[in-house]
């Protein structure tokens, strides 16, 4: 006995060790994995800077940076290349936020704003606003921040996410998949409207709108990055203020409300900084399709858990790598980044479809 109560001893003291060690061991990966991501994400701006045609040695990027007036290469390192690159890393964050606290909010991976309607719905407004009102500059940020915002809140409310037991509760799978199939309905009757704008609009306007319809750096200015830069530091405090209380809500409605937590409220606020996220994004880039589906599934595949850090990270790396190799990869013609990342997730889509056993559920 005294044999089997040592066994029993040593084995109950070998799994807290085991338990302890791996409780230790996960958020060291985690720094790890971040650090990874950071590196990469410095890799690629700086590659976005150097190469291309023509291509840029370091040593002249370094005296542009420090302030050294290069005929030419100060125009293509400081006005150019670097407000694209930054402006990339800064969307990118943007989306891969957005779309974790899409996800994490609905407990749905495919509850990203590219797949339920968000992002066409400020892409919609954007163009309206071009067809009918002539807006450019801040009166078009306004129309397509307004779109996104709209959008969200008709498919929360058409999926009853406003009434108990909506998307986000405890045993509201069935909901959850009615909210996507809203979503994908409310992106249907966008995409026609849009389709109807561009077929009134005059050759010339209806291509600069396509153009921007694909979603691409190119047209990144130093006014813009501020613009995204600004909005990140107000929204970012606000999401770390909102995490505590998602990660309440993930426990259901029930159990949220007993606990004192305002459901409603705080649904609204998560949602609104979701879409403001990804809005601000389109307002500056277009819509960068499927950026903001892709960066929080991806960052789980590595962290084994929802992270805002790692997915912004993810987001900004997809967005960069997709710049640098649609600038680079396809001899003289420049592939916007919008292209890429399009065909980066819809196989990705199929395959979470495919992985599901039901469509539309984090299984």
């Amino acid at each position: 006995m005294n044999t089997a109560r040592t066994a029993r001893t040593a084995g109950s003291t070998s799994t807290t060790g085991a338990t302890g060690t791996t409780s230790r061991t996960r958020p060291a990966r985690r720094w790890l994995l971040v650090a990874v991501l950071a590196a990469a994400v410095l890799a690629l701006v700086i590659a976005r800077v150097l190469l291309g045609t023509p291509f840029v040695y370091a040593d002249l990027a370094v005296r542009a940076l420090l302030g050294e007036q290069i005929p030419g290469i100060s125009f293509i390192v400081m006005d150019d290349r670097l407000p694209a690159a930054v402006v990339g890393a800064l969307g990118g964050a943007a989306l891969g936020l957005s779309g974790t606290v899409f996800q994490t909010l609905l407990r749905n991976p495919l509850a990203s704003p590219d797949v339920i309607g968000v992002t066409l719905g400020s892409s919609a407004a954007a163009v309206a606003a071009m067809a009918l009102l002539d807006a450019q500059g801040l009166a078009l940020f306004w129309w397509t921040l307004l779109g996104g915002i709209a959008t969200a809140l008709l498919v929360l409310w058409v999926a009853r996410a406003h009434r108990p037991g909506g998307p986000g509760a405890g045993g509201a799978g069935a909901v959850d998949d009615r909210f996507v199939l809203v979503g994908i309905g409310v992106a249907a009757a966008l995409t026609a409207l849009v389709q109807y704008l561009l077929s009134r609009m005059a050759t010339q306007q209806a291509g600069e709108t396509m153009h921007w319809l694909v979603g691409s750096l190119s047209g990144a200015t130093w006014p813009r990055a501020g613009i995204l830069a600004a909005a990140l530091v107000v929204l970012i405090p606000v999401l770390a203020a909102l995490v505590g209380r998602l990660r309440i809500l993930q426990l259901g409605d029930d159990t949220a409300a007993s606990l004192g937590l305002p459901v409603p409220a705080t649904r609204i606020a998560l949602v609104l900084v979701g879409v403001l996220l990804s809005s601000f994004t389109v307002a500056v880039t277009g819509p960068l399709a499927f950026v903001a589906f892709l960066a929080g599934p991806l960052a789980r595949l590595l962290a084994g858990r929802h992270t805002f850090a790692l997915s912004a990270l993810v987001g900004a790396v997809l967005v960069l790598a997709a710049d640098v190799a649609g600038q680079n990869l396809f001899g003289r013609v420049e592939m916007p980044a919008g292209v890429i990342t399009g065909a980066l997730g819809a196989p990705f889509l199929l395959w979470m479809l495919v992985r599901s056993r039901t469509p539309g559920r984090d299984r």
